[in-house]
């Protein structure tokens, strides 16, 4: 077999329209996973009581 590298190469970062995907460090083992950054896209508004009549 041929000498493959140990390494992986690097990822770049991946976006879309709410989500962005980031590659991780690899761990001892070598494996390589990612973080997935979600942003809001509902707008979120605190919550006021009724007024009374």
């Amino acid at each position: 077999m041929s000498d493959a590298p140990k390494t992986r190469p690097k990822v770049p970062d991946g976006h879309s329209r709410f989500v962005t995907t980031r590659q991780k460090q690899p761990n001892d083992k070598g494996y390589v996973g990612y973080d997935v950054v979600w942003e809001q896209f509902q707008k979120e508004v605190p919550y006021q009581t009724p007024k009374r009549p």
